[in-house]
């Protein structure tokens, strides 16, 4: 196995992005606003800013291939066996089982290597020199369009695909131009300017351009307006042939076909085609990504118990976070708190209001998200803070005091049966976020900190080690709440053996962190940033003893190395999150390491050099080099190649699952 290669760097700003500037104070007399963008995609540098210059930094081209690209074939190519219904522009009819034959042909074909169709997916606008310079300065041939790859895009006349759907079927206005004058044009997708790998926006559109199409309709179109749209699209397919076919660049032709029958028809007999009926009803389950992952992410965060009637998870939603238990046995909360990036802290009579309320039916709060506080000072003998002041209130909602020891049979010396006073019953409280993970994770800690007893660092490990709870927070919580430990420590109710000295003293990792831990993605293996891997006490804390880093060197000292032995470390240098290099030569040796950890029992931090707050990105090139991957290892195991969905449905997915987290 090969050992990292650890090299002592000066310790690096961690590239976590932090929030924005405060929208909360301690101080809830003086009322600010502003929305912390907690869930946002930041922009990413894929390292050195690729300006213009008369040496761009760019990677040295690849060596030419001694293959000649060879083109995927497609049983709609030629078309000459197709019956044509336009002559000028040329336009072809099929049915719905030849198209299901295409479709399951262009599924079992092998994708073009990624260095054939890169960097032209990336989108190159010939006015977008940022661009430009980062991946053809070089080569210039990298420009063309390639000539390797004919796909198959269905699309629909109308438009409506909430029923009637295609597998992988897109709307006209998702390809065609709209502009007057140029609708029957492609769109223009490559970015006019800015520099991006992640560009998934534009791949549906681009692959288009480099197909066959395919138009069907439902019985809401008629076939006037089927023929139409086919006409455009070949006059489109046309219009950018020419455009893009220039000297020794002469491009493949692609046709157009339509399906000669209604959806309703061939919904019949060819059900395999179908992804939503003409009811409106999915025939082959959730396949929008941004749907699956909110179900991926309620069952990674569902509600927990962190402490006794306390419990942390997602927002309910019966749709998509269902019971986590078969016996239904998540209880059912007396009261909701919602962390939110725009609230201020309850003050204490609606604290008040909301117990009393509590007792008879279930009531809603909101609380500041994480991020969203900034640390002050505040005067140990002024009144309460609004976290210490939350907190007391919570688990005294939670936890009610006894008000009598008396049994029920116990009596009074004249021998009546004593009165009792009653005691208010304990209410089940839930803070929940969104996600489960993001927004309500400094009121769980701070709670965690008060009912417990324990230290700012003690509750950060407990509630992920123990509690198996993940979540992140910020540089800032970690400084709010280290500024308020004492008071909470001071008025906890949790036992005192939570807080011995030894307990108190501050680790060397605390100063460290940026408020995040490296998340579990599964039982042996985490994900974390360049931040959490130059904090290797904060790993050996968290019982993780293998780092894989990938891209970027840790910067650790010649002792820590050596207490970590080499064959726990490894390092995959040469690689950069910038859409050129290729991983896949990594995989096999990235993997080994992993497994040898699982098989061993220990847990792995598999370290990117910037990981985002909520979402694990990956560019371009990276995804399509896990369908490669994915290639590969059905050829391994004897089996024939099958994808289940094509390049551009994924990319296309991933897009729509990041509009909501986009600007």
């Amino acid at each position: 196995m090969a050992a990292a290669a650890v090299h002592q760097l000066p310790p690096r700003q961690t590239p976590t992005p932090p929030p924005q500037a405060p929208s909360l104070s301690l101080n809830t007399s003086a009322l600010e606003h502003g929305a912390v963008p907690n869930k946002h995609l930041p922009y990413c540098s894929p390292g050195p800013a690729p300006f213009a210059q008369n040496a761009p930094a760019t990677p040295p081209a690849s060596p030419p291939t001694p293959q000649p690209e060879v083109q995927t074939c497609s049983i709609l190519h030629p078309p000459d066996a197709h019956p044509k219904v336009s002559a000028s522009p040329p336009v072809f009819a099929i049915r719905p089982s030849t198209l299901l034959t295409a479709i399951h042909q262009s599924a079992s074909q092998e994708l073009p290597e990624p260095k054939h169709v890169f960097p032209w997916l990336h989108g190159l606008h010939p006015e977008n020199q940022i661009q430009l310079a980062f991946f053809t300065a070089r080569k210039k041939t990298l420009r063309n369009v390639p000539k390797c790859f004919r796909g198959l895009t269905v699309v629909k006349a109308g438009g409506n695909l909430t029923r009637s759907k295609v597998r992988g079927a897109l709307a006209p206005e998702e390809i065609l131009s709209s502009e007057p004058g140029r609708d029957d044009t492609f769109l223009e997708v490559d970015p006019r300017e800015g520099f991006s790998v992640r560009n998934f926006q534009i791949q549906a559109a681009k692959i288009a351009t480099v197909s066959d199409l395919v138009v069907y309709r439902d019985d809401d179109v008629s076939e006037k307006e089927l023929h139409k749209l086919a006409k455009r699209l070949s006059r489109a397919q046309n219009t950018w042939r020419v455009k893009n076919s220039f000297g020794e660049q002469e491009l493949p032709k692609f046709h157009v076909f339509i399906v000669s029958c209604p959806f309703q028809k061939f919904q019949k007999e060819d059900p395999q085609l179908v992804a939503i009926d003409f009811k409106g009803q999915s025939r082959e389950g959730p396949l929008d990504f941004f749907h699956l992952e909110r179900q991926e992410m309620c069952r990674m965060s569902c509600a927990s118990e962190i402490a006794k009637n306390v419990w942390l998870g997602p927002t309910p939603d019966s749709a998509l976070c269902p019971s986590s238990s078969e016996a239904n046995e998540e209880p059912t909360f007396d009261i909701f708190i919602e962390a939110s990036d725009l609230t201020q802290p309850p003050e204490a009579r609606l604290l008040d209001r909301v117990g009393d309320l509590s007792l008879d039916a279930p009531q809603r709060l909101e609380f500041p998200s994480s991020g969203s506080i900034m640390p002050q000072k505040w005067p140990k003998a002024g009144p309460l803070d609004p976290v210490t002041q939350m907190c007391q209130w919570i688990h005294s909602v939670a936890n009610p005091s006894a008000m009598s020891d008396l049994d029920d049979d116990e009596t009074d010396q004249d021998g009546d049966i004593a009165m009792r006073t009653l005691r208010p019953r304990a209410r089940k409280v839930l803070i929940h976020c969104t996600d489960g993970y993001t927004e309500s994770s400094l009121l769980a800690l701070a709670y965690f900190m008060y009912a417990e007893r324990v230290p700012v660092h003690a509750a950060w490990l407990r509630l992920h080690c123990e509690k198996k709870r993940n979540f992140f927070a910020y540089s800032s919580d970690v400084a709010l709440l280290s500024s308020l430990q004492a008071r909470i420590l001071e008025l906890s109710p949790g036992p005192n053996d939570g807080i011995a000295g030894c307990m108190l003293e501050e680790p060397a990792w605390l100063s460290r962190m940026d408020g995040s831990l490296p998340s579990r993605i599964l039982p042996y293996m985490y994900l974390g940033n360049l931040g959490h891997a130059n904090n290797p006490q904060l790993l050996r804390a968290m019982g993780i003893k293998r780092v894989l880093s990938v891209g970027e060197p840790i910067s650790w000292t010649k002792g820590q190395v050596e207490s970590w032995e080499a064959k726990n470390l490894l390092f995959v240098d040469r690689v950069q999150d910038n859409g050129v290099d290729s991983l896949t030569k990594d995989f096999e040796r990235s993997l080994g390491f992993i497994g040898k950890g699982r098989d061993e029992g220990t847990a792995t931090c598999f370290v990117r050099a910037r990981r985002l707050n909520v979402i694990i990105q990956p560019h371009l090139r990276f995804a399509y080099e896990l369908l490669k991957w994915d290639e590969v290892l059905q050829k391994r195991r004897g089996q024939p190649v099958r994808r289940e969905m094509d390049w551009a449905t994924i990319a296309h997915e991933i897009a729509a699952m990041n509009r909501p987290y986009s600007r």
